[in-house]
């Protein structure tokens, strides 16, 4: 027989999953109701005479782009960090380096923009202009070099700062609970340190990986005021990362217009929104799928 206190947890807890789903479907109607008038308008009546599609398919390739950035250079670097935090560093350092990089995800994003403007955007100029010396044959960094060095490589480094405590957190936590059995098994059969993370950690911990990195990823896409502080975003196109000319991202382009926005243009505004949380939400679904289907390769069983 259930305690009291039991059923009280377990009602708190179904409550607070299904008021969860409510908010989530009442976020979703609000910005399906809103997009509406912008869907349905003339093309003519939109910001730049465009339509829909065509107003809002540079911002989702701007964000896109800066969170791919992110992801490929922060995830490797989590990883790594949460190794030598769990099984290389001595117990004293260990503590001290999880609490600093704890505390890097306490910076507000505004603070973050503001090094990436005042301090990254300068110091990458010297990387940038290599870039373009040694790869311009690549479109990635064919230029020409932005003077100012607000570009969309320096945002997507500075992405990777804002998420790298989010995938090192999740990681460590997870390389944590590696069974010691399977780690004491691999070392006893003569494996190495590296080897032993390698046959037993990383496998167990695979699906933590994922997870910290879709959380990250998800941080990354609805980043806000640390993009639109660093870059001078426009409405185009271009695979080129180290140029002045940028595609912003949509919840820059939401941020900087929104407030001068009126009538069919808030409507366009909350449509990119709409797009974004889709996004957002494939994201994440494709994360679950993943880790559903590693779930026997995970260790708990």
């Amino acid at each position: 027989m259930q305690q009291p206190g039991d059923r009280i947890f377990a009602a708190s807890a179904r409550g607070a999953g299904i008021l969860i789903l409510v908010v989530l479907a009442g976020v979703a109607a609000f910005l399906v109701i809103q997009a509406i008038p912008a869907l349905v308008a003339n093309p003519a009546d939109l910001p730049g005479g465009k339509n829909i599609a065509v107003y809002v398919a540079p911002f989702v390739f701007g964000t896109v782009v800066s969170s791919a950035i992110a992801l490929i250079i922060a995830t490797p670097l989590a990883i790594a960090v949460a190794l030598f935090i769990t099984h290389y560093a001595p117990r004293r350092l260990a503590q001290g380096l999880g609490y600093l990089i704890d505390l890097l995800a306490a910076v507000p994003s505004i603070v973050f923009g503001l090094w990436g403007l005042a301090v990254l955007a300068p110091a990458m100029l010297g990387l940038s202009t290599w870039l373009n010396t040694y790869l311009g044959w690549i479109p990635l960094f064919a230029g020409p070099v932005s003077v100012t060095g607000r570009t969309m490589l320096v945002v997507g480094v500075t992405l990777a700062v804002m998420i790298l405590p989010i995938i090192t957190a999740v990681s460590r936590e997870v390389f944590l609970q590696t069974p010691k059995l399977h780690e004491e098994a691999a070392l006893a059969l003569g494996a190495t340190r590296w080897e032993m993370i390698r046959m037993s950690v990383l496998p167990f911990g695979r699906s933590g990986i994922i997870s910290g990195a879709m959380l990250g990823l998800g941080r990354a896409l609805g980043e806000t005021m640390a993009v639109a502080i660093i870059l001078s975003g426009s409405s185009i196109i271009t695979f080129n990362l180290i140029s002045s000319g940028n595609p912003s991202s949509i919840a820059a382009n939401i941020a900087l217009n929104f407030p001068d926005s009126t009538g069919v243009a808030v409507n366009t505004l909350i449509a990119s929104g709409l797009v974004l949380f889709v996004i957002t939400l494939l994201v994440n679904s494709l994360a679950r799928y993943i880790i559903n289907r590693r779930r026997e390769f995970s260790g708990a069983n």
